[in-house]
C-alpha cells in the first residue's frame, strides 16, 4: 500500500471463552488478540506494521 489513504477497518469482538479481544481485518489477512482494549489496539497497529512492511509512518488509529 503505497499511502495511506484507503482505511483498514477491524473488527474486534470480546473473547466470552477464554476472555480478552480479538481482531480481524476486514478484506486483509490481518489477525491480533489481546486482554485488553488497550493492547488491542496496539496489537493492531503492531500487525499493520508487520503486515505493510514498516506502514507506521503513514498510519492513523482512530
Amino acid at each position: 500500500m503505497s499511502s495511506m489513504d484507503s482505511e483498514i477497518i477491524f473488527e474486534v469482538s470480546d473473547d466470552e471463552v477464554d476472555g480478552g479481544y480479538s481482531a480481524s481485518a476486514l478484506g486483509f489477512g490481518i489477525h491480533t488478540q489481546a486482554e485488553t482494549i488497550e493492547e488491542i489496539r496496539d496489537n493492531i497497529r503492531e500487525a499493520v506494521e508487520c503486515y505493510f512492511d514498516n506502514a507506521s509512518a503513514n498510519t492513523r488509529a482512530i
